[in-house]
């Protein structure tokens, strides 16, 4: 199962540069545990909206590029490394993640963890104000 939740996490991460928030929870269970470090945890759909919709579909800020840099796996949980591109208008981050996802036995995402530096990502948080 390893490697296939080694693609789903892989597609799920590329699904942030769609723009498309259905799209993305479509990845996770309804009840999904979601931490992005090192803001307040969520629960369920909603509240990963609640966390994302600025950044996934919002007009202020755009994910350009990402490079999964190394995944790897064992039973239900996978881990990858990540730099990720995001603009806002002259303003540019590259803010480099660890995620670690676990799977439920339905093949859903059910616990989403992304540890990064609250720093370097805050020329976008400052955009959103």
């Amino acid at each position: 199962m390893s490697a296939a939740h080694e693609k789903t996490v892989t597609d799920f991460c590329n699904s942030l540069l769609g723009r498309d928030m259905n799209k993305l929870v479509s990845y996770l269970s309804e009840d999904v545990f979601y931490h992005n470090m090192p803001w307040q945890p969520v629960n369920g759909h909603a509240g990963v909206r609640q966390v994302l919709t600025a950044f996934v579909e919002g007009p202020k800020i755009s994910l350009e590029k990402m490079e999964i840099k190394h995944t790897s796996s064992a039973g239900d949980v996978v881990m990858n490394e990540r730099l990720e591109h995001w603009a806002a208008g002259s303003v540019k981050v590259q803010l480099p993640v660890l995620g670690v996802f676990t799977f439920n036995d339905k093949g859903k995402i059910s616990r989403w963890c992304d540890y990064f530096d609250a720093k370097t990502i805050a020329p976008m948080m400052d955009v959103l104000k």
